[in-house]
């Protein structure tokens, strides 16, 4: 994307509005007056052969009677007069169009056609376009309002006091949500940049803004709000830059479920819907992700006010024993830490606080009295140079009309002295001079108790996201597939195809009758397991086509037998390629490793507890291709189940590096053969407590089709 092209976007010496209108009724009536009304200083050209001036503005007959180069046209025309006029707007000399207007491929059927054009017109003459079907932008700092969202109706504020001079810029697939985003920062105290509305992306996409906004000054935090990512690998790439850069980003994800539950080959499938590979690369690149709208504006309030922490150790003061209580199990829950403060932390407390109060963590000073306010605030100072905390809570009420307990001097001096992250919760509701108040104190202000916790806890979690390297991106180079393999691999085959990229020895023998499964056992060693081998029978045990622990030549001739009338019965139509006898693995703990080829962003590891028991748990965790050794590692510590392998209850404690090297090995194998590999599983992989090692019990491959 050319960076120029959006800067004359966003930042646009001249506007067309075509078919401009006097009346306010109307949406380009709307577009024409919130420009004006917002108090945009360049150039406003309105463009309707029914008027000669609207407004005391000149109006033009045509794009092309400017006679000049014009920087952003807006298209509020109905739809299928908009590709030639977006045809016109090129040969004018536009460089950027914004359509407004609906009735393209939100429509499906023949409006696809009209939105086809569009693309046409833009790739063959190199004209931008943002839409069709959105609601425009409003760039606050530029006082450009080219939308007709209401939230943009009433000018901004100069002297609203804001918690930062930091801001945010709001990239949204839904218009309305965007500015609705927008309208409850405001609210909150919180400064944009801008707020987007990126419609059907048919041209420019979220990938191209968010690059943008990466890049961009004015901009410190992006927030995003998503259905659908249309281009994965620039999109990557902006998250890529972002954080390299920490800038945060903020997404919402809606659609989560969609082919959450289809049917597949494997239990990683079934597992890795479409929201999985959204989520595995929000944690990559440390994207924060929230739930609702409040939720989004929490966290931001906290990035653009707060230093990253170096730890997740909560230090609380609070005016009311109650609330600093019920802080502590908030911040708690979100897994954050509220620490016994030491003896001598606790004496200097006690020195600046009353007799009565609490010096442990929640340090309570107690409302009563006449001094609360400054003895929160000498309290505050003390605790906040304390390196036993990571980061403080103050607690506050801020619904007196008069008076607050917060001194912004002093709250401003503590929070740049000490460096760490510093929020209040206000327990009552917070009344306009309470906030005015605080925000003078640059700090953000929840009045919801749970968001200070989920905020603290995400920003917690973000400085650790950016502090990890991110895995080479260098690939293994190989020789290509043969074009004949079949739809689905069985183990053994699937195994000799990823033999190359470091797989233990498999200790196996393929056997086409009981004879053969017999010398394969006596080679191998008692005990063995034997399974089918069937492209036509993914899921062995359902057809009965597994049995473990044989130890003889006797129980492995009935076994051999047993499998093969199972495996007819289950399916008549087969195809059998014959019986695999393996060598009994040492007790371990089971483990899951696949992969999903996700058509937006491509391979996507996956690694849980493995067996029968993986999708009743659902206790997996994703991270996109390529994954080197330490990320993997930490995959594994991810999980819930990750105490069953660093020793639960006295057990020993599991080496994870053989399965860490697996699965930076098997990202490897896949992005190698990503144009041929729609999913991978091996389940189980058996991690020996023994510490021997690893044995790779069952694996499948499925190629595209």
């Amino acid at each position: 994307m050319n960076r120029h092209s959006l800067q004359s976007f966003f930042w646009p010496q001249s506007i067309a509005v075509l078919g401009a209108s006097p009346d306010l009724h109307r949406i380009r009536g709307r577009l024409l007056h919130q420009l004006r009304e917002n108090g945009y200083p360049g150039r406003i050209l309105p463009i309707n052969p029914s008027y000669q001036d609207i407004a005391g503005l000149r109006c033009y007959d045509s794009i092309g009677a400017v006679g000049e180069p014009v920087d952003l046209a807006l298209v509020a025309i109905p739809a299928a007069g908009v590709a030639p006029a977006l045809e016109e707007c090129a040969r004018a000399g536009v460089k950027n169009a914004l359509i407004i207007s609906s009735g393209f491929a939100e429509e499906g059927g023949a409006a696809r056609d009209m939105q086809a054009a569009l693309v046409e017109v833009t790739q063959r003459t190199g004209i931008r376009a943002c839409g069709p079907n959105c609601e425009g932008y409003f760039n606050a700092l530029g006082r450009i309002a080219t939308t007709f969202s209401p939230t943009v109706e009433v000018k901004e504020d100069e002297s609203q006091n804001l918690v930062s001079h930091h801001r945010v810029g709001v990239i949204a697939q839904s218009g309305g949500i965007g500015f609705a985003l927008f309208n409850r920062g405001k609210a909150a105290g919180i400064g944009f940049s801008y707020v987007l509305s990126t419609g059907n992306e048919a041209d420019l996409n979220m990938a191209d803004f968010l690059d943008y906004m990466v890049e961009d000054t004015n901009t410190h935090v992006v927030m995003l709000f998503c259905e659908a990512v249309r281009n994965g690998p620039a999109f990557i790439a902006a998250l890529a830059k972002a954080r390299q850069l920490r800038k945060p980003v903020i997404a919402i994800k809606i659609g989560r479920s969609d082919a959450g539950s289809r049917a597949s080959a494997s239990h990683t499938a079934s597992l890795s819907g479409s929201y999985t590979a959204y989520h595995a690369v929000f944690e990559r690149y440390g994207v924060i992700e929230a739930e609702d709208p409040d939720e989004a504006v929490a966290i931001a309030g906290v990035l653009l006010t707060c230093p990253l922490p170096k730890g997740r150790r909560a230090g609380i003061i609070t005016p009311s024993g109650g609330g600093g209580a019920w802080m502590a199990d908030t911040l708690s829950l979100h897994g954050l830490v509220v620490p016994p403060l030491s003896a001598q932390t606790q004496e200097s407390l006690r020195a600046v606080m009353p007799s009565y109060g609490a010096p442990g963590n929640p340090v309570d000073v107690t409302a009563q009295g006449s001094n609360t306010g400054p003895a929160l605030m000498t309290a505050m100072e003390t605790l906040a140079q304390s390196d036993e905390i990571d980061m403080l809570v103050l607690i506050a009420s801020l619904t007196s009309e008069t008076r607050v307990s917060l001194e912004a001097t002093r709250v401003r001096a503590t929070a740049e002295r000490c460096g760490k992250p510093m929020t209040v919760w206000t327990y009552t509701l917070p009344s306009e001079f309470g906030r005015r108040s605080a925000a003078g104190c640059g700090l953000f202000v929840h009045s919801d108790l749970r968001n200070v916790g989920l905020s603290m806890s995400r920003l917690a979690g973000y400085a650790e996201t950016v502090a990890r390297p991110l895995p080479p991106s260098n690939t293994t180079t190989v020789a290509p597939l043969p074009g004949d393999l079949p739809v689905v691999l069985t183990e053994h085959r699937a195994k000799a195809l990823l033999a190359p990229f470091g797989l233990p020895e498999s200790h196996e023998r393929l056997a086409g009758s009981a004879a053969e499964a017999t010398q394969a056992a006596d080679t191998l060693g008692y005990p063995v397991a034997l399974k089918i081998a069937s492209p036509d029978i993914a899921h062995k045990t359902e057809a009965g086509g597994v049995i473990l622990g044989l130890q003889d030549q006797q129980s492995v001739v009935a076994a051999y037998d047993r499998i093969i009338a199972s495996a007819k019965r289950y399916r008549s139509d087969a195809r059998i390629e014959g019986v695999l006898v393996q060598k009994m693995a040492p007790p371990g703990r089971e483990l899951v490793i696949g992969m999903v080829n996700d058509p937006t962003f491509g391979p996507i590891m996956m690694v849980g507890l493995g067996g029968t028991m993986v999708e009743l748990m659902g206790d997996v965790v994703h991270r996109p291709a390529p994954v080197d050794v330490a990320e993997a590692a930490h995959m594994l510590q991810s999980l819930k189940s990750a105490p069953l392998l660093s020793g639960f209850r006295g057990s020993a404690p599991i080496d994870l590096t053989p399965a860490a090297e697996l699965i930076a090995n098997l990202s490897q194998a896949v992005l190698a053969y990503r144009d041929r590999i729609a999913e991978m599983e091996l389940n189980p992989v058996i991690l020996h407590d023994d510490g021997s090692g690893l044995t790779i019990a069952d694996a499948l491959i499925t190629f595209k089709e």
